[in-house]
């Protein structure tokens, strides 16, 4: 008698479609926490719709961003830390858009991992909800994929997608940026979402304690204050854009102060910037510590407790900073902009960044 071969199924093979399923039917009422003028904030179909008009615009440019976490995702599964690196992902994309002078409009996410565990799955969505929220924008959809063999045990990778709109001639392209700017920076909440492969590297060579308080701050245990998530800057600022007195604005991620402003720079402009002009935030300090880290190499990897720099022109420096400090941030004159070449020179004096002498850090675009 022959024997009946096997019947295989997709959960033997290390899919879950039940798992999914339950999974989009938890996260329903945080899409619909989303809703905003242009989005119902329904899931579930193949596509998600968004009406520009129903959000006020008349004849909108779409801006369109996508980024991911980086290998601060990594720390936030070792320790645990789930609840937001998804507002790192929603961060990393729409604080891009800011800079062209767009409102982020709607978000997509792509959560990928080896094996479904809903339970991690909702925590990381319910931040990308948060991010959303923060950001005005809606989420729309999504996909969450489950490829065994793909990823190692608990190891779960993140992707954001974001498309906003600019009326028409009112976008940001920095041509309008010359000499005389001024540039303002927005403090930054920790190391945002980049430099993160230098603070792993560190933690593992210096043996840090991620569960004890952290050297710097006694209230606050160490993992915490690496795993702060990346501020978001969109509601604070888009009020002052769209009124017409920002110029240009710079995200500062990877490549840090020195690579970032250059690139909304015009042919002939150089931005200056003069570390002496702010506090080095305590978290700075002790990373450019613990690796004995030059204060170049400091400008080029991390934001230096400035996650956003805008340029201005001198006559609205005062007002644009106590606009912006209305609405929440913390504003520092950092720089200006000067004849010459396209780039970007960040200088400090002996003791600033704990340099023994004087010092600047060049690169041109």
């Amino acid at each position: 008698m022959t024997s009946k071969p096997p019947s295989y199924t997709y959960e033997q093979a290390g899919v879950s479609i039940d798992a999914g399923n339950a999974l989009v039917k938890a996260i329903g009422p945080l899409v619909k926490a989303t809703r905003r003028p242009g989005a119902d904030g329904e899931i579930g179909g193949f596509g998600g719709f968004f009406d520009p008009k129903a959000a006020g615009y008349s004849d909108p440019l779409l801006v369109a961003a996508n980024d991911g976490v980086g290998t601060k995702l990594k720390l936030a599964i070792d320790s645990n830390r789930h609840d937001t690196v998804g507002v790192d992902l929603v961060a990393m994309c729409v604080n891009d858009l800011i800079v062209q002078g767009a409102e982020p409009l709607f978000f997509l996410d792509y959560f990928a991992t080896g094996k479904l565990e809903t339970g991690i799955a909702e925590r990381v969505i319910a931040g990308i909800a948060e991010g959303c929220k923060q950001a005005g924008c809606a989420l729309i959809g999504g996909e969450t994929a489950e490829m065994p063999g793909m990823y190692a045990a608990g190891d779960y990778d993140l992707a954001g997608f974001c498309v906003g709109a600019v009326e028409r001639g009112e976008q940001l392209t920095g041509e309008k940026v010359a000499p005389g700017h001024v540039l303002l920076g927005l403090a930054s909440s920790g190391v945002h979402s980049n430099g993160y492969s230098l603070v792993r590297r560190l933690a593992a060579d210096k043996g840090w304690k991620l569960d004890r308080p952290a050297l710097f701050d006694q209230e606050k245990l160490l993992i915490d204050a690496l795993i702060e998530p990346t501020r978001i800057y969109v509601k604070s600022l888009l009020p002052t854009i769209r009124a017409g007195k920002v110029d240009a604005l710079a995200h500062i991620t990877g490549g840090g102060l020195l690579e970032n402003i250059p690139r909304v720079l015009p042919e002939g402009a150089h931005a200056v910037i003069d570390a002496d002009s702010w506090e080095q935030p305590r978290l700075m300090a002790f990373l450019q510590a613990q690796g004995n880290i030059e204060p170049g190499e400091m400008a080029r990897t991390f934001n230096c407790g400035v996650g956003m720099v805008l340029a201005v022109q001198p006559e609205l420096a005062r007002e644009v900073a106590a606009e912006i400090e209305a609405a929440g941030e913390q504003v520092m004159h950092i720089g200006e902009i000067v004849e010459g070449s396209k780039g970007c020179t960040v200088r400090g004096s002996a003791g600033t960044w704990s340099a023994k002498a004087d010092w600047d850090a060049t690169h041109n675009a």
